[in-house]
């Protein structure tokens, strides 16, 4: 529907912009704590995330681990037990000794998220939306389920979110299978109003911590 998505793209901008004024001092504090207590950038290095239609982009977050960790999970013989655990319990680990300190503080309240407004603005992602997945990520998934593999063609219809009915209902505690049939139902709902009650119970999700890896 056009207007929908001429409102969303309007809605994405105005919010983007309002939150990145009231953002701001928390990032520069955030920028200071990360460079303060490792060497390194201060956002992550990480590998690009699938958008809409199946486009790779490049993802904004605060650096929450130490220098060079996705390729050290993957490539590196100590940590490949670790890397058995994280695919085994849908990408997400509970307890990750590649995380800094600052970096569990601020992956617990989603403040390393905040950058995305930058893709946001970009025009990369939506406010709301599923989780932007890694390429790899959605590959094993679906080998693991694949009962969800039309689930993930409309899922990548749209583009992700910073936020989503996912991330506001648990997040990590939810499994692969049941997330992709939530961002698959998000994708067919299309709703302004219910974009709109999502981005009022993100601040509870995000104080909270509940489910944050």
């Amino acid at each position: 529907m056009f207007y929908y998505e001429f409102f969303k793209r309007l809605m994405d901008i105005f919010f983007a912009i309002i939150l990145g004024i009231v953002f701001l001092p928390i990032c520069i504090i955030t920028a200071i704590a990360i460079k303060l207590e490792s060497p390194g950038p201060v956002f992550a290095d990480v590998p690009g995330r699938v958008g809409k239609n199946g486009r790779i982009f490049k993802i904004y977050k605060f650096r929450s681990m130490i220098v060079g960790a996705h390729e050290l999970l993957r490539k590196d013989p100590k940590f490949k037990k670790l890397y058995e655990e994280y695919k085994k319990s849908s990408y997400k680990l509970r307890d990750d000794p590649r995380w800094t300190k600052v970096g569990k503080f601020i992956r617990k309240y989603s403040i390393d998220e905040i950058p995305q407004l930058i893709n946001v603005l970009k025009g990369d992602m939506s406010l709301v939306g599923p989780r932007p997945y890694y390429a790899d990520e959605l590959e094993e998934q679906q080998k693991k389920y694949p009962e969800t593999k039309e689930l993930v063609k409309e899922v990548l219809s749209i583009k992700p979110g910073i936020t989503g009915e996912w991330q506001v209902s648990g997040r990590s505690e939810i499994n692969f299978d049941k997330r992709i049939a939530m961002d698959a139902q998000y994708a067919r709902r299309k709703s302004l109003l219910f974009d709109f009650w999502i981005i009022l119970k993100t601040p509870l999700a995000m104080i909270s911590g509940k489910g944050a890896v």
